[in-house]
């Protein structure tokens, strides 16, 4: 299929340079969507129908055969051989049970080593006499080793998550996952089943996946392009806000009020106070004649464009075509027949364009939020009712900034510019956004990322028990509202295929301190894992531990809170064992990884080695964050965990 591309010529098709240009990228994109994957095959699957889909199932009807796979490969005559595992014939291969086989008679799962062939399992699934058993394929699928970034799932989807991956476009699901239950590949699968069946609209309004840093985004950043989809744009929060240089930080408590949902109130008050009601007439001359629109008509229209509730910026745009239809309504009353060129020509007269400046002057949001953050009296005016003076005075700098580049931003201060500007003009809305480890956002961000789908969909992903900021989300309804979509449907995965029993037991037990109420997450893999607290002498022993999984096929990750990472890193040196930083690609020469316990979110390595249990909790400002930082470290590893420490241990651990 690739060479068949390859082998277009496209010399006499294009009418001009533009449509060849157009065509070539296209091509060139198809090139790079057909790319080989050496270690992994191009089918999985295999369903026999019991009829053929869509057939009259009379008696004697013959079945069909089906092979499915990561995309659709056809062959020379463009006849079918594989079928893309989103199509509908292939749904089957993840829902059918014996309790309803969906017509099928057989489902086959192959195995594969290094992408060749090497097993194949077989469910009579219409077969009453065939008694049920857990997959060995599957199972040595979901617990192979991993090593470099994040693979896709598609050989291992299961019937709850193929259920949310096959939801409809129009509507926005929330997925409640902990740890290992594969939300972030539910959430890719999503998008690219998405784009498989709205393709055409998808191109047209863009899909955007949000992930919580740069170390996560390399990590998943293979997942789609495997699956021949290579147009979605990923980027995090900060990303989206970036109208400014980030060079601050901002402490804890000014961060929680910066990202208080209030906020939105205030700067919609700060921006529209710009708006003066007019006490001067316009005069506009045109040849010999003058033509007065008074004081009160002005403040009508002005009245009007507010009552609205129109961006900013387009209620300034619209205001001098209003103040030109006033005076096109005078001349037609006497007499003229102005057409629209003439109200273009009033609208840009010398007269309403300095009337509409002092009317409704043009805002800078940056310099608007730097105002705001800057000036005690600005801030009261526009806060007052909505902030109390002990939270206006939490915000406020401890001196004023004379510019917006001398200003030393902080990211809440970015995603308040965000908000202005967006008051000021609509923020272009995509169709589909996924926002991955969505319960670390504070309102503010929840609303910078829903102006990005105002008219689209999104799909939310996170755990809530795994929110690692003073600001984590407290329910995912509140985080719809302030996404703008309460609409949105909560799905809950608990079922664990990823973390070892005994690993997310022993995690758990964090779960009635950091989120009461939430559903533990019940491990389903049959390998129980390696799992062993140590307490140790000093850091020579927490590296011999990581040469000890190293001996282990696959990953190893050491993480330590981010106080602890530069012993670490002299002692791994020290012992001349080589290491990389989060987001690095694994090789077969370098399988570890030093992870500072606030990078480790959303990463995970077969084996984990977690230093200082007590030191993740005494790294964050308050407990129940240090807490829920502990837990997603714990929770990071897929075959094996090693707890070191030469202190005690949190209570709540025991």
């Amino acid at each position: 299929m690739r060479e068949e591309v390859e082998s277009l010529d496209i010399t006499d098709v294009a009418a001009n340079w533009v449509n060849a240009r157009v065509l070539a990228r296209q091509i060139d994109e198809r090139i790079k969507a057909l790319a080989d994957l050496s270690d992994t095959p191009l089918f999985f699957g295999r369903l026999d129908y019991l009829h053929a889909p869509g057939a009259d199932r009379a008696e004697g009807a013959e079945g069909e055969r089906f092979y499915i796979g990561r995309r659709h490969v056809h062959d020379a005559d463009g006849d079918p051989m594989v079928i893309d595992w989103r199509a509908p014939v292939s749904q089957p291969f993840y829902r059918a049970s014996r309790k309803d086989p969906m017509d099928v008679g057989l489902r086959r799962r192959f195995g594969y080593t290094g992408g060749d062939l090497t097993a194949y399992e077989d469910e009579h699934l219409s077969d009453p006499a065939e008694a049920a058993t857990a997959s060995k394929l599957l199972q040595r699928e979901i617990e192979r080793p991993r090593v470099g970034p994040m693979r896709d799932i598609v050989a291992t989807i299961q019937p709850e998550q193929d259920e949310i991956v096959r939801s409809g476009l129009s509507g926005t699901v929330c997925v409640q996952g902990g740890p290992g239950t594969g939300k972030t590949a539910v959430g890719l699968h999503r998008v690219a089943y998405l784009l498989y069946a709205h393709r055409d609209r998808l191109a047209r309004t863009g899909t955007l996946v949000i992930g919580p840093n740069r170390s996560f985004l390399h990590y998943i950043e293979q997942v789609l392009p495997a699956l021949g989809e290579l147009t979605v744009r990923q980027a995090t929060v900060d990303d989206l806000v970036a109208h400014v240089e980030v060079r601050g930080a901002d402490d804890a408590a000014a961060a929680i009020v910066k990202g208080d949902a209030r906020m939105a109130e205030v700067l919609r008050r700060a921006v529209y106070s710009h708006v003066t009601m007019p006490t001067e007439p316009v005069v506009v001359v045109r040849g010999s004649r003058r033509w007065r629109v008074p004081a009160y008509e002005l403040e009508e229209i002005v009245r009007e464009l507010l009552d609205r509730g129109i961006r900013y910026g387009a209620a300034r745009e619209a205001l001098p075509q209003r103040i030109a239809h006033a005076v096109l309504v005078q001349m037609e009353r006497a007499g003229e027949a102005p057409d629209d060129r003439v109200q273009d020509a009033v609208a840009r007269n010398a007269a309403v364009k300095a009337a509409v400046k002092a009317v409704w002057p043009p805002v800078d949001p940056a310099k608007l939020v730097l105002r705001l953050l800057g000036d005690a009296g600005f801030l009261a005016e526009h806060a007052d009712g909505v902030l109390t003076e002990e939270e206006q005075k939490t915000i406020l700098w401890d001196r004023p900034v004379r510019s917006v580049k001398s200003a030393k931003w902080s990211t809440a201060d970015a995603v308040l510019i965000d908000e202005a500007a967006d008051l000021v003009e609509r923020t272009h809305s995509l169709g589909h956004v996924v926002l991955d480890e969505a319960q670390d956002l504070s309102p503010m961000q929840y609303r910078a990322v829903g102006r990005r789908c105002t008219t689209g969909s999104a799909t939310v992903l996170g755990d809530l028990a795994q929110g690692t900021t003073p600001w984590a989300t407290r329910t995912w309804e509140e985080a719809l509202a302030h996404l703008g979509k309460s609409e949105g449907v909560i799905e809950e995965l608990t079922a664990g295929f990823r973390v070892p029993n005994d690993v997310i037991t022993y995690a758990s037990r964090l779960l009635p301190h950091i989120a009461p109420g939430l559903t533990p997450v019940a491990s389903v893999r049959e390998n129980p894992g390696f799992f062993e607290i140590r307490r140790t002498s000093g850091d020579a022993e927490v590296v011999e531990a990581c040469r000890e999984l190293l001996a282990n096929e696959g990953s190893t990750g050491l993480i330590a809170a981010d106080a602890r990472v530069p012993a670490l890193t002299e002692a791994l040196a020290a012992a001349g064992l080589p290491f990389l930083s989060p987001g690095e690609e694994t090789t077969a020469e370098t399988r570890l990884t030093l992870v500072p316990a606030s990078l480790a979110k959303g990463l995970e390595y077969d084996y984990v080695v977690l230093d200082e249990p007590q030191a993740v909790v005494d790294g964050e400002p308050d407990e129940r964050t240090g807490l829920r930082r502990l837990y997603v470290s714990l929770t990071r590893a897929v075959s094996g965990l090693i707890v070191t420490h030469t202190g005690p241990l949190p209570p709540q651990l025991s």
